[in-house]
């Protein structure tokens, strides 16, 4: 993790990532609001992060880190709704970022 955390993303970004999540989710309620006071930083921004470290992670940390991030996947669409305007050659590839989050 640290080797490809130190080549593609920064330290700790996988662990700040997760914790985005963990955040999010602890919201009550179907949709999730935007827990950070920092315009700009997003929870879809760390599930950016989280496909990076995926792309670049040896099998078996690949397959750890992607049962943690299939379960992180099947909450956020849970609570959130699609958004078909949002496609774009930005969001390729991305599903998480053509989700609505808001009510």
């Amino acid at each position: 993790m640290r080797r490809v955390e130190a080549e593609h993303l920064w330290p700790d970004a996988v662990a700040v990532a997760l914790r985005r999540f963990e955040c999010a989710f602890r919201q009550p309620g179907r949709f999730l609001d935007d827990p950070y006071d920092s315009p700009g930083i997003e929870i879809e921004d760390g599930r950016d992060d989280l496909e990076v470290a995926l792309r670049y992670l040896p099998g078996g940390a690949r397959a750890d880190l992607g049962r943690l991030v299939a379960r992180i996947d099947a909450e956020f669409e849970r609570r959130t709704l699609p958004n078909p305007g949002r496609v774009s050659e930005w969001t390729a590839g991305r599903w998480w970022w053509r989700r609505i989050r808001e009510r």
